[in-house]
Protein backbone atom coordinates (compact mmCIF):
# COMPACT_ATOMS: atom_id res chain seq x y z
CA UNK A 1 0.00 0.00 0.00
CA UNK A 2 3.01 2.84 -0.79
CA UNK A 3 1.91 5.92 -1.75
CA UNK A 4 2.37 9.49 -2.14
CA UNK A 5 0.22 12.71 -2.57
CA UNK A 6 -3.64 13.00 -1.52
CA UNK A 7 -6.17 15.76 -3.07
CA UNK A 8 -9.19 16.66 -2.18
CA UNK A 9 -12.49 17.56 -4.34
CA UNK A 10 -14.96 19.28 -2.32
CA UNK A 11 -17.99 18.93 -4.47
CA UNK A 12 -18.01 14.76 -3.51
CA UNK A 13 -16.42 15.10 -0.57
CA UNK A 14 -13.75 12.49 -2.65
CA UNK A 15 -10.12 12.42 -1.26
CA UNK A 16 -8.02 10.63 -4.34
CA UNK A 17 -5.32 9.00 -2.76
CA UNK A 18 -2.22 8.13 -5.03
CA UNK A 19 -1.43 4.55 -4.52
CA UNK A 20 2.03 3.35 -6.45
CA UNK A 21 0.59 -0.50 -6.79
CA UNK A 22 -3.02 -0.79 -7.38
CA UNK A 23 -3.24 3.42 -8.60
CA UNK A 24 -5.11 6.19 -7.49
CA UNK A 25 -7.46 5.51 -4.65
CA UNK A 26 -11.00 7.14 -4.49
CA UNK A 27 -12.27 7.73 -0.91
CA UNK A 28 -15.16 9.38 0.37
CA UNK A 29 -14.76 11.26 3.48
CA UNK A 30 -18.17 10.99 4.10
CA UNK A 31 -19.06 7.44 3.59
CA UNK A 32 -15.68 6.21 5.08
CA UNK A 33 -15.51 3.94 2.12
CA UNK A 34 -13.16 3.35 -1.18
CA UNK A 35 -15.82 3.48 -4.10
CA UNK A 36 -13.13 3.30 -7.04
CA UNK A 37 -9.42 2.60 -7.37
CA UNK A 38 -8.99 4.95 -11.22
CA UNK A 39 -8.48 2.15 -14.02
CA UNK A 40 -5.15 2.12 -15.82
CA UNK A 41 -3.13 4.40 -12.81
CA UNK A 42 -1.01 1.96 -11.48
CA UNK A 43 2.23 3.32 -10.04
CA UNK A 44 0.41 6.74 -9.51
CA UNK A 45 2.31 9.21 -7.21
CA UNK A 46 -0.58 12.14 -7.39
CA UNK A 47 -3.58 13.09 -9.05
CA UNK A 48 -4.12 16.66 -10.46
CA UNK A 49 -7.94 17.46 -10.47
CA UNK A 50 -9.08 20.21 -13.48
CA UNK A 51 -12.93 20.94 -12.08
CA UNK A 52 -13.66 23.21 -14.88
CA UNK A 53 -12.56 20.17 -17.76
CA UNK A 54 -14.29 17.29 -15.55
CA UNK A 55 -10.71 16.16 -15.84
CA UNK A 56 -8.34 14.50 -13.52
CA UNK A 57 -5.11 13.60 -14.04
CA UNK A 58 -2.78 10.55 -12.21
CA UNK A 59 1.18 11.12 -11.88
CA UNK A 60 2.61 8.01 -12.74
CA UNK A 61 6.06 6.71 -11.72
CA UNK A 62 6.54 5.30 -15.27
CA UNK A 63 6.44 8.14 -16.36
CA UNK A 64 2.73 8.52 -18.02
CA UNK A 65 -0.49 10.18 -16.85
CA UNK A 66 -3.92 8.59 -16.54
CA UNK A 67 -6.29 11.29 -17.83
CA UNK A 68 -9.89 10.32 -16.41
CA UNK A 69 -13.30 12.13 -16.59
CA UNK A 70 -14.00 13.61 -12.82
CA UNK A 71 -17.90 13.03 -12.98
CA UNK A 72 -17.71 9.69 -14.16
CA UNK A 73 -14.25 8.05 -12.74
CA UNK A 74 -13.79 6.99 -16.17
CA UNK A 75 -10.67 6.52 -17.42
CA UNK A 76 -10.19 8.16 -20.97
CA UNK A 77 -6.48 7.60 -21.51
CA UNK A 78 -3.33 7.01 -20.40
CA UNK A 79 -0.59 9.79 -21.99
CA UNK A 80 3.38 9.23 -21.99
CA UNK A 81 5.05 12.63 -20.32
CA UNK A 82 8.83 10.96 -19.84
CA UNK A 83 11.27 8.43 -18.71
CA UNK A 84 9.66 8.75 -14.97
CA UNK A 85 7.20 11.65 -13.21
CA UNK A 86 6.75 12.68 -9.46
CA UNK A 87 3.72 15.14 -8.96
CA UNK A 88 1.53 17.73 -11.18
CA UNK A 89 -0.50 20.74 -10.75
CA UNK A 90 -3.45 22.74 -12.48
CA UNK A 91 -2.61 26.13 -14.13
CA UNK A 92 -5.55 27.80 -14.54
CA UNK A 93 -4.51 30.66 -16.26
CA UNK A 94 -2.89 29.15 -19.02
CA UNK A 95 -5.07 26.00 -18.92
CA UNK A 96 -2.26 23.73 -18.70
CA UNK A 97 -1.53 20.74 -16.35
CA UNK A 98 2.34 20.83 -15.23
CA UNK A 99 3.55 17.36 -13.92
CA UNK A 100 7.80 17.32 -12.55
CA UNK A 101 10.23 14.33 -13.98
CA UNK A 102 13.11 14.56 -11.77
CA UNK A 103 15.26 11.49 -13.47
CA UNK A 104 14.79 14.08 -16.87
CA UNK A 105 15.25 17.45 -15.05
CA UNK A 106 12.67 19.00 -16.94
CA UNK A 107 9.17 19.54 -16.54
CA UNK A 108 6.51 18.63 -19.08
CA UNK A 109 3.03 20.62 -19.53
CA UNK A 110 -0.05 19.38 -21.00
CA UNK A 111 -3.42 21.20 -22.38
CA UNK A 112 -5.73 20.40 -19.59
CA UNK A 113 -9.12 19.43 -21.07
CA UNK A 114 -7.48 17.22 -23.39
CA UNK A 115 -4.36 16.17 -22.78
CA UNK A 116 -2.11 17.38 -25.84
CA UNK A 117 1.42 17.45 -25.05
CA UNK A 118 1.80 21.71 -24.99
CA UNK A 119 5.85 22.05 -24.14
CA UNK A 120 9.10 20.60 -21.80
CA UNK A 121 10.97 22.75 -19.90
CA UNK A 122 14.38 21.77 -19.09
CA UNK A 123 15.72 22.57 -15.30
CA UNK A 124 18.95 22.19 -13.23
CA UNK A 125 17.43 20.22 -9.97
CA UNK A 126 17.58 16.74 -10.02
CA UNK A 127 14.29 16.07 -7.26
CA UNK A 128 11.70 18.14 -7.51
CA UNK A 129 8.66 18.39 -4.44
CA UNK A 130 5.62 20.27 -3.60
CA UNK A 131 4.36 22.75 -6.44
CA UNK A 132 1.58 25.79 -5.89
CA UNK A 133 0.10 28.68 -8.21
CA UNK A 134 -0.59 32.35 -7.66
CA UNK A 135 -3.53 32.32 -10.08
CA UNK A 136 -1.54 34.87 -12.14
CA UNK A 137 0.29 32.32 -14.62
CA UNK A 138 2.82 31.37 -12.55
CA UNK A 139 3.79 28.29 -10.80
CA UNK A 140 6.34 27.64 -7.85
CA UNK A 141 8.50 24.57 -6.99
CA UNK A 142 10.33 23.37 -4.56
CA UNK A 143 13.75 21.94 -5.78
CA UNK A 144 15.35 19.85 -2.74
CA UNK A 145 18.36 19.00 -4.58
CA UNK A 146 19.20 22.62 -4.99
CA UNK A 147 17.67 24.43 -1.92
CA UNK A 148 16.01 26.37 -3.80
CA UNK A 149 12.23 27.23 -5.21
CA UNK A 150 11.71 28.04 -8.58
CA UNK A 151 9.03 30.17 -10.26
CA UNK A 152 8.23 29.16 -14.07
CA UNK A 153 5.74 31.47 -16.25
CA UNK A 154 3.26 28.34 -17.38
CA UNK A 155 2.59 30.33 -20.38
CA UNK A 156 5.30 31.03 -22.31
CA UNK A 157 6.54 27.84 -20.14
CA UNK A 158 9.99 29.74 -18.85
CA UNK A 159 11.82 29.56 -15.73
CA UNK A 160 11.75 33.35 -14.72
CA UNK A 161 13.43 33.17 -10.79
CA UNK A 162 15.42 30.81 -8.88
CA UNK A 163 15.65 31.63 -5.03
CA UNK A 164 17.70 29.66 -2.38
CA UNK A 165 15.54 28.87 0.93
CA UNK A 166 18.18 29.98 2.96
CA UNK A 167 17.95 29.01 6.44
CA UNK A 168 16.10 25.81 4.91
CA UNK A 169 17.59 22.20 3.77
CA UNK A 170 15.97 20.02 1.56
CA UNK A 171 12.74 21.83 0.61
CA UNK A 172 9.55 19.59 -0.05
CA UNK A 173 5.86 20.63 0.51
CA UNK A 174 4.90 24.00 -0.72
CA UNK A 175 1.90 26.09 -0.17
CA UNK A 176 1.17 30.25 -1.24
CA UNK A 177 -0.93 32.64 -0.08
CA UNK A 178 -1.74 35.65 -2.77
CA UNK A 179 -2.80 37.84 -0.29
CA UNK A 180 0.07 38.50 1.58
CA UNK A 181 2.22 37.19 -1.60
CA UNK A 182 3.75 34.72 0.55
CA UNK A 183 5.24 31.15 -0.30
CA UNK A 184 5.31 28.70 2.72
CA UNK A 185 8.45 25.71 2.20
CA UNK A 186 8.47 22.51 4.37
CA UNK A 187 12.12 21.65 4.94
CA UNK A 188 13.39 17.95 6.07
CA UNK A 189 16.83 19.21 6.60
CA UNK A 190 19.01 18.33 9.88
CA UNK A 191 16.60 21.32 11.83
CA UNK A 192 13.18 20.94 9.76
CA UNK A 193 11.92 24.25 9.27
CA UNK A 194 8.79 26.04 7.71
CA UNK A 195 10.41 28.46 5.53
CA UNK A 196 8.30 31.84 4.38
CA UNK A 197 9.32 33.53 1.04
CA UNK A 198 8.27 36.67 -0.39
CA UNK A 199 7.22 35.72 -3.61
CA UNK A 200 8.10 38.64 -5.33
CA UNK A 201 11.44 38.97 -4.10
CA UNK A 202 12.51 35.61 -3.03
CA UNK A 203 13.95 36.90 0.23
CA UNK A 204 13.25 34.17 3.33
CA UNK A 205 11.21 36.35 5.66
CA UNK A 206 10.97 33.84 8.66
CA UNK A 207 11.75 30.26 9.88
CA UNK A 208 9.74 28.49 12.17
CA UNK A 209 10.55 25.07 13.38
CA UNK A 210 8.30 21.46 12.69
CA UNK A 211 9.11 17.89 12.64
CA UNK A 212 10.67 15.59 10.68
CA UNK A 213 9.76 13.83 7.49
CA UNK A 214 7.84 17.04 5.96
CA UNK A 215 6.26 16.20 2.47
CA UNK A 216 3.07 18.62 3.04
CA UNK A 217 2.39 21.92 3.37
CA UNK A 218 -1.27 23.68 3.22
CA UNK A 219 -2.18 27.54 3.63
CA UNK A 220 -5.51 28.74 4.52
CA UNK A 221 -6.22 31.93 3.85
CA UNK A 222 -9.61 31.79 5.69
CA UNK A 223 -8.13 30.93 9.03
CA UNK A 224 -4.68 32.26 8.20
CA UNK A 225 -3.29 28.70 9.51
CA UNK A 226 -0.11 27.28 7.95
CA UNK A 227 -0.65 23.12 8.29
CA UNK A 228 2.81 20.88 7.84
CA UNK A 229 2.79 17.43 7.52
CA UNK A 230 5.55 15.61 8.97
CA UNK A 231 5.48 11.90 8.61
CA UNK A 232 9.04 11.18 10.83
CA UNK A 233 7.72 12.75 14.39
CA UNK A 234 4.12 11.78 13.34
CA UNK A 235 2.59 15.31 13.96
CA UNK A 236 0.88 18.05 12.44
CA UNK A 237 2.12 21.63 13.42
CA UNK A 238 0.11 24.37 12.88
CA UNK A 239 1.52 27.93 12.52
CA UNK A 240 -1.41 31.40 13.10
CA UNK A 241 -0.38 34.09 10.59
CA UNK A 242 -0.13 37.33 12.82
CA UNK A 243 1.33 39.04 9.79
CA UNK A 244 3.26 38.43 6.47
CA UNK A 245 6.28 38.25 8.41
CA UNK A 246 5.53 36.95 11.75
CA UNK A 247 4.28 33.00 12.75
CA UNK A 248 3.39 32.04 16.05
CA UNK A 249 3.17 28.51 16.97
CA UNK A 250 -1.08 27.52 16.88
CA UNK A 251 -0.83 23.71 17.90
CA UNK A 252 1.24 20.89 17.30
CA UNK A 253 -0.84 17.09 17.38
CA UNK A 254 0.42 13.71 16.85
CA UNK A 255 -0.81 11.95 13.96
CA UNK A 256 0.36 8.46 12.98
CA UNK A 257 3.61 7.76 11.92
CA UNK A 258 4.73 8.49 7.91
CA UNK A 259 1.73 10.76 7.64
CA UNK A 260 3.35 13.01 5.56
CA UNK A 261 0.94 14.18 2.78
CA UNK A 262 -1.86 15.84 3.55
CA UNK A 263 -5.29 17.86 1.39
CA UNK A 264 -7.89 20.00 3.51
CA UNK A 265 -11.62 20.45 2.72
CA UNK A 266 -11.90 24.23 2.06
CA UNK A 267 -15.38 24.21 3.44
CA UNK A 268 -15.11 22.18 6.79
CA UNK A 269 -11.32 23.08 7.24
CA UNK A 270 -10.82 19.38 7.89
CA UNK A 271 -7.06 17.99 6.98
CA UNK A 272 -7.13 14.64 5.48
CA UNK A 273 -3.87 12.29 5.92
CA UNK A 274 -2.85 9.35 5.28
CA UNK A 275 -0.51 6.41 6.38
CA UNK A 276 -0.08 2.44 6.54
CA UNK A 277 2.21 0.15 9.25
CA UNK A 278 5.62 -0.80 8.29
CA UNK A 279 8.58 -2.75 8.31
CA UNK A 280 12.26 -1.96 7.03
CA UNK A 281 13.11 -5.59 5.29
CA UNK A 282 17.08 -5.61 5.20
CA UNK A 283 16.23 -7.79 1.55
CA UNK A 284 14.69 -5.26 -0.19
CA UNK A 285 16.31 -1.69 -0.85
CA UNK A 286 15.93 0.72 1.83
CA UNK A 287 15.78 4.54 2.20
CA UNK A 288 17.49 5.86 4.49
CA UNK A 289 16.82 9.26 3.27
CA UNK A 290 13.66 10.34 5.19
CA UNK A 291 14.80 8.50 8.55
CA UNK A 292 17.22 5.39 9.26
CA UNK A 293 14.59 2.69 9.11
CA UNK A 294 11.90 4.49 7.10
CA UNK A 295 9.20 0.99 5.98
CA UNK A 296 10.32 -0.69 2.63
CA UNK A 297 7.75 -2.75 2.84
CA UNK A 298 3.60 -2.18 4.49
CA UNK A 299 1.51 -4.70 5.87
CA UNK A 300 -1.85 -5.55 4.44
CA UNK A 301 -4.88 -4.31 5.50
CA UNK A 302 -3.21 -1.53 7.62
CA UNK A 303 -3.85 1.71 4.99
CA UNK A 304 -5.82 4.49 6.93
CA UNK A 305 -6.96 7.59 6.19
CA UNK A 306 -6.89 9.81 9.21
CA UNK A 307 -9.37 12.80 9.77
CA UNK A 308 -8.08 16.50 11.42
CA UNK A 309 -10.40 18.96 12.61
CA UNK A 310 -10.24 21.86 14.98
CA UNK A 311 -12.28 22.25 17.78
Amino acid sequence: PDWDYVAFEPARSFLYIGRRGDGVGVFDVKAGKLVKTIENSQEANATVLVAPFDRGYTVNEDGTSTMFQLSTLKTLKRIPVGEAADAGVFEPVSGQVMITISDEKSVAFLDAKTGARTGTLKLQAGKFDGMAVDGKGNIFVAQRDLNSVARIDAKTRKLTAEWKTTGCEQPTGLAFDAAHHRIFVGCRGENPVLAVLDSDTGKVVATSEIGRGNDGVIYDLDTRLVYTANGVDANLVIYAQVDADTYRLSEATTTRPYARTMAMDPQTKKIYTVTAEGTVDPARKVNRGPAPFYPNRYHPDTFTVLTYSRP
